[in-house]
């Protein structure tokens, strides 16, 4: 027999609540990540973790929650980027145009 989990939390008058960590857990929630609500004929909502849209990349996403994670923890191991490195790679990269809004070559999707 599964194990039940039940939570439950209170609405602000903005009609927000935070997402008890119970949910949190179950669902594999972190910061930032969406939740899709289905509401069903009879009344019961159910709750799951809302997958990545196509254009989302969850391996940048993972990345970006680990860097989130580490700077948050270590906030001592931040520096500053010193007017020398920012020379070099102005160096390398400042006579280099590029065009965003250019769709990449097929080898390079």
């Amino acid at each position: 027999m599964a194990t039940t989990l039940e939570a439950e939390s209170t609405l602000t008058a903005r009609y927000q609540t935070t997402v008890p960590e119970t949910v949190r857990r179950a669902l594999q929630l972190s910061k930032r990540d969406k939740i899709h609500y289905h509401i069903r004929a009879n009344g019961e909502v159910v709750l799951t973790r809302a997958e990545p849209a196509d254009g989302d990349d969850p391996v940048l996403a993972a990345f970006l929650g680990f860097l989130e994670r580490d700077l948050a923890n270590h906030p001592e191991r931040l520096q500053a980027v010193d007017a020398g490195l920012v020379e070099r790679l102005q160096g390398l990269v400042g006579d280099v145009e590029i065009d965003l809004n250019e769709a990449l070559p097929d080898e390079d999707e």
